[in-house]
This record gives structure tokens, C-alpha cells and sequence, in this order.
């Protein structure tokens, strides 16, 4: 299987299924000397792991981090950072009815097209537990970054039709892990958890848009044909399981402008140069301007719903299924730091990169 790597300096590789022994990482490219803080990294995947509220997973997973390479004494020393996670609340009997069944929006039917043969403990390699290694090693990526000053912040802005009519600037982040939806405007968080929660008691699943903002990024980031910024911004998140839209700046609704009313004018603001507005999303012809970064990204209803479906198996015989299990009603909630590590991931391997731009 190949594509199980990203980045180019700060490179990622990930392994492991959903119900095998563990999921883990390699993550290559991080600067020797870097204070490695094992506290922020594992409370990362605690914003991540299941089981962590009424509207999540059930499923009671500690998500403990083992690192095996590239760190000492607290600090890293240039080497392959390897680093796994174990699974220890496996139910691989919930699947076993669905082995030659496909469920509707999965990967079960692509996965045997492809291979000829699936894991189908839930969903082996296209679970979403895959994502452990992107949180462990966006949160590496972070840690660079801090150190750079770049901040990096995402949050629950959309359930279903519910929105979010704030800007971000109208917001305190601080507020965002004040609610189990992690949506910083406490109104709107309530009426999202009870959104939720009723979609749950029906057996059902709702999506949504978690957006992000990245602040203090320097003016001169990214490569102007194949690697802009945004659009390995755009691939980061598009390679995240539910993940169905993203849209950087003013994104489609740019369509209902004149180009007059949309540039960003340049003018001098605290002795910089600087944007007026800030339509472009903080990324102009693939290259950071120094602007805040902004993006939303949209997240279909997971695809395992408990009622029942129709279906065929692996024989083509027409069948119905009713999936059982542990899933989540909604995935934006634990989302939220997955959105951030692929961030950090993508502006860390560009701050990387742009070492070697100029002498």
C-alpha cells in the first residue's frame, strides 16, 4: 500500500489498523535541540480520543502514547521520532456479521475493488483511528511552531444548519474546550450538543464545518506551482476521514464579488506592509502574506448509522444490514485537534522549507 506518507522536510508516515495491536508513526525532519513536551502531545490525543463525552464514541480508549526513537533526555536529537499508540478496547466480534457485507459510504466495497481483500474489523486501515499518528506528530509540529510564535486554533463553527454568526475575531479561543462540542460561543455550543445528542437517540449521524485559524505566520511561505500553501493546506485536510469540502479566505462566496470589491488593498499598519481585508485567506499566489490564515472545512455525517440499510455482499446478493457497535454521532468534536495537527504538519514542513529559499 502506498500514500501512507506526507510532507516533504517534516515527513509523516503512519501504520496500524483499527482493532490490530496498535497505530503509531514516524515522523522525520524535526531539528535536533527541540524541547519535546510529552504533556502537550498526549493532551492533544486526549482531545482526540473517544469516549470523552455524551456525544462521542463510547469506546474506552486510554490513547497512551509510547515513544521508541529520536528523543532524549526531553529533547529531540534529529533522528526518526517513531512513536505508537496501543489498541486495548477491541471489539472485533461487532464486525464479524459485516465481513461479506459492504456498508453504505465506506471503504469496504473501494478497499476489496483495490485489494482483493479487506480488514474489515471496523474498517481496518480507513478507520478513523489513523488519525492518532497525525495528532501525535501535529503535535510535535506545534511545539516547533510555538517556538516561532505561530499559533495555530480550530473550533466547531457549524452542526448540521446550526451556524456560528461570529467572526472569529469576535471569539475567545480559551473558551473552546469549555464545552464537549468545543465551539467557543457558549449559546451556540448548547444548541449544537442538543443538536447532537437528538441525532443519537435516533440512531442517526450529522456533520458539519470546523474552522481554523493560523496566526503569526511571516509573509514568504509556501511554493508558488505545485506545493502553494493552500492547496497542501487543502489536500491536509481532504485526506481526513468525513472530510468532504474546504474553502481557504472568502472561498466560494468569492463568486458573488467583482474582483474591485474583493482584492485586498495593501497599506502600511503598524509599520508593515498589511491587508486591509483579508479575503485572500492570508495566502496570496500560493505564498503567505503575513495575514491570518483562514479556513473551514466540512465534514459529511459519519457513514455508520444503527438502522437498518440496504445493502448487497460480496456476491452481489441483495441484503440489509444494521450496523452494531461504538460510533460517533458527529465527529466534529474530536475532530477539532486533527484539523489543528494537519495544520501544523503543513505550515512546520513549509517554515522548514523556506530555509533553504535564499542565502
Amino acid at each position: 500500500m502506498s500514500g501512507n506518507s506526507f510532507g516533504k522536510i517534516l515527513k509523516l508516515s503512519t501504520f496500524g489498523e483499527s482493532h490490530g495491536p496498535a497505530v503509531g508513526g514516524v515522523l522525520e525532519g524535526i531539528p535536533s535541540g527541540m524541547n519535546i513536551d510529552k504533556e502537550f502531545i498526549q493532551h492533544q490525543l486526549n482531545r482526540r480520543k473517544p469516549g470523552q463525552s455524551s456525544i462521542t464514541s463510547p469506546r474506552l480508549e486510554g490513547d497512551e502514547i509510547e515513544f521508541l526513537s529520536g528523543i532524549f533526555e526531553g529533547k529531540s536529537i534529529g533522528t526518526p521520532i517513531a512513536f505508537l499508540v496501543r489498541n486495548k478496547d477491541q471489539k472485533p466480534e461487532d464486525y464479524e456479521k459485516l465481513k461479506d457485507v459492504f456498508r453504505p459510504s465506506h471503504a469496504d466495497f473501494t478497499y476489496e475493488a483495490k485489494y482483493g481483500l479487506r480488514d474489515y474489523r471496523g474498517g481496518g486501515r480507513s478507520s478513523a483511528r489513523e488519525t492518532i499518528a497525525r495528532v501525535a506528530s501535529g503535535a510535535i509540529a506545534q511545539l516547533l511552531l510555538q517556538q516561532n510564535k505561530i499559533q495555530i486554533v480550530a473550533y466547531v463553527s457549524q452542526v448540521h444548519q446550526l451556524k456560528l454568526n461570529k467572526h472569529y475575531s469576535e471569539l475567545n479561543f480559551k473558551d473552546i474546550d469549555s464545552n464537549a462540542v468545543r465551539c467557543p460561543d457558549k449559546e451556540t455550543a448548547e444548541k449544537f450538543i442538543q443538536l447532537i445528542e437528538s441525532i443519537k437517540e435516533s440512531g442517526n449521524t450529522v456533520g458539519g464545518i470546523i474552522s481554523c485559524v493560523i496566526k503569526n505566520v511571516p509573509a514568504g511561505l509556501g511554493e508558488p506551482v505545485f506545493d502553494k500553501l493552500h492547496a497542501d493546506l487543502g489536500k491536509a485536510m481532504l485526506s481526513i476521514n468525513a472530510v468532504k469540502g474546504f474553502e481557504i479566505g472568502s472561498g466560494f462566496d468569492s463568486v458573488n464579488f467583482t474582483g474591485q470589491e474583493l482584492n485586498d488593498i495593501f497599506e502600511i499598519r503598524e509599520e508593515k506592509i498589511r491587508t486591509r481585508s483579508n479575503n485572500s485567506g492570508g495566502i496570496q499566489g500560493g505564498i503567505s502574506n503575513g495575514e491570518d490564515i483562514f479556513f473551514r472545512v466540512a465534514f459529511k455525517p459519519i457513514a455508520t448509522v444503527l438502522q437498518e440499510q440496504e445493502s448487497v455482499t460480496r456476491t452481489g446478493a441483495s441484503t440489509k444490514i444494521k450496523v452494531d457497535g461504538r460510533h460517533d454521532p458527529c465527529v466534529l468534536p474530536r475532530a477539532v485537534p486533527i484539523v489543528e495537527s494537519m495544520a501544523a504538519l503543513v505550515i512546520a514542513d513549509h517554515w522548514l522549507r523556506n530555509k533553504t529559499s535564499r542565502i
